[in-house]
């Protein structure tokens, strides 16, 4: 009854239009007011030491990293790498917009940042070259989601916050799986571009494949001094996001030079609001797991899965079905947060593996932001192209259909995320 009264006042302050984080609040404050005996200084204790968590102050930083990245000229040298590595295949350009999301998702954790870094320089370019504008809006909009699967992610973050799973192995888990759905997604796009005859660009000498690479070099050193700094254990997972921070400033400003010292404190502070935005979201999601554990719902629900006799197969159906379906009017850092602390349970007590159960989390949450109607990368960009999101849906939907079918391999197919971090011993 009382899981029903909570999220039935959650639903109904959402479908008003108001902002998720303060629909979680004013849930959180209503039921305690009025049905429960809750002392309001548990509650503010619990808001206190809800986001007291190291792994938390990771967020933030990978923010920052990330804005710098987008500004400071990082994306251009990676796509005109990516270009010299595959442009002289079917749809090149189109190609080079995947391995080039694959290789900024690896330094910037954001899907959006991603699809705002690499589309707004590749897309024109794309126009120009003769591509139909639908088709290059599908590929930079899809492969724009490996922001939040190819580590460092900020969403695995979330995961590990709301769940007191390792982060380290959460962003290792999410190595093979990346590679794995860049490569689907590049197929699909070689496939289409050759079908419909795009354009190919000359094929680059050695010599220039070189010459990019060493241009593209000190953004993409920024991978081995997160994944090798973790890895090798010469730091947490936070303290690379620290790093990442000061890492991509003092490149952006002092060796590409494209950004000025005193473009500086407009990014810090467009990353100061971003980042008040999701521990706005974490504080109130907080609050909200508290309720729900303190009136037992997540045990209750878990019993009575059980007791219906639901096994893990019907269990990571029904799981991908809800998370799919949130997908449509929730963003992926309070689907998470919401839905995190109310499904582990249930998934540690039929023997699925924690580790795997968050990257396939993660895989729900990049569909959720290629689909309308909250798709934020269906947003970011429409931004970018002009086009309606009715259009870009439609331009989406091949390359959506090969992220369900990923997911439907990541779901059933556990190897497939926890081989890696298994190897380097992390689980």
């Amino acid at each position: 009854m009382s899981a029903a009264i909570i999220f039935g006042i959650l639903l109904a302050l959402m479908l008003t239009g108001m902002p998720i984080s303060i629909s979680l609040g004013l849930t959180v404050l209503t039921f305690l007011f009025t049905m429960t005996q809750v002392p309001l200084e548990s509650i503010a204790l619990k808001l206190f030491t809800g986001i007291e968590k190291f792994e938390i102050m990771a967020i933030p930083f990978f923010i920052i990293a990330g804005n710098f990245l987008t500004h400071g000229g990082v994306a251009r040298r990676m796509i005109n790498f990516a270009t010299s590595l595959v442009g002289h295949w079917y749809g090149g350009l189109a190609l080079s917009g995947v391995v080039a999301c694959a290789l900024f998702a690896a330094v910037s954790g954001s899907s959006p940042a991603t699809v705002v870094a690499i589309g707004s320089i590749l897309l024109p370019g794309m126009l120009k070259a003769g591509f139909p504008k639908s088709f290059g809006a599908g590929v930079i909009t899809t492969s724009g989601a490996l922001g939040i699967l190819i580590p460092p992610s900020i969403v695995m973050v979330m995961y590990s916050v709301a769940t007191n799973t390792s982060v380290g192995a959460l962003f290792m888990a999410g190595v093979i799986p990346g590679a794995v759905l860049a490569s689907m997604l590049g197929l699909l796009t070689w496939y289409r571009a050759k079908k419909f005859d795009y354009p190919r660009q000359p094929k680059a000498s050695w010599k220039e494949r070189f010459r990019t690479f060493r241009e593209s070099s000190w953004g993409l050193m920024l991978i081995i001094v997160v994944m090798g700094g973790i890895y090798t254990g010469i730091f947490t997972p936070t303290e690379a996001a620290a790093m990442s921070a000061v890492y991509s400033c003092f490149v952006a400003v002092f060796i590409y030079k494209d950004m000025r010292l005193k473009d500086v404190p407009k990014v810090l502070l467009n990353s100061a609001n971003m980042s008040a935005m999701l521990l706005y979201i974490i504080t109130n999601a907080v609050m909200f797991s508290f309720i729900l554990a303190n009136e037992n719902i997540p045990q209750d629900l878990t019993n009575w899965l059980l007791d219906k006799g639901l096994g893990p197969i019907a269990f990571l159906l029904a799981v991908n079905v809800l998370l799919l379906m949130t997908g449509n009017f929730m963003e992926p850092s309070s689907i998470m947060l919401i839905f995190a602390p109310i499904l582990f349970p249930v998934a540690i007590r039929l023997g699925i593996d924690p580790i795997h159960f968050g990257v396939m989390m993660t895989v729900n949450m990049e569909i959720g932001m290629c689909h309308p109607p909250v798709g934020l990368n269906l947003y970011v960009a429409s931004g970018i192209t002009k086009m309606g999101i009715t259009e870009l849906t439609i331009a989406v939907w091949p390359w959506l259909l090969a992220m369900i079918v990923f997911l439907i391999m990541v779901t059933y197919w556990p190897p497939l995320s926890i081989w890696l971090p298994k190897l380097l011993g992390m689980m």
